[in-house]
């Protein structure tokens, strides 16, 4: 059962725009906070932002400004538009939602790849 489906990555210049998307089919999704994570090669994976269910919002210092992450509780889906990309973007990109368990939520997606290279 695939919980979190991540969709919107792919090549973009630096200085470009992506905007990913986070299907949530978990029961009740509206109730759990989300979070999306990168990882790029040789790196641990990092937080880049979270947003909980009243929509107070996080991020990671390397993406203030430049990242947004927004949720839809109608349509239980979580985006976060990337806005003046940069190489050191490139990563993949995980969605995390659900229970709270060990310093993170309990579910992943799949991830997607945001490369940015010119």
């Amino acid at each position: 059962q695939v919980l979190l489906v991540e969709s919107g990555g792919g090549l973009v210049q630096p200085g470009g725009s992506l905007r990913l998307s986070c299907a949530v089919s978990l029961p009740f999704a509206s109730i759990y906070g989300v979070a999306w994570y990168r990882q790029a090669p040789g790196k641990q994976r990092e937080l880049v932002a979270r947003i909980s269910t009243a929509g107070t919002t996080l991020y990671a210092d390397s993406v203030k400004g430049r990242f947004t992450i927004s949720r839809d509780n109608a349509k239980n889906t979580v985006d976060l538009q990337m806005n003046s990309l940069k190489p050191e973007d490139t990563a993949v990109y995980y969605c995390n939602s659900g229970p709270w368990v060990g310093g993170t939520f309990q579910y992943w997606g799949q991830g997607t790849q945001v490369t940015v290279s010119s």
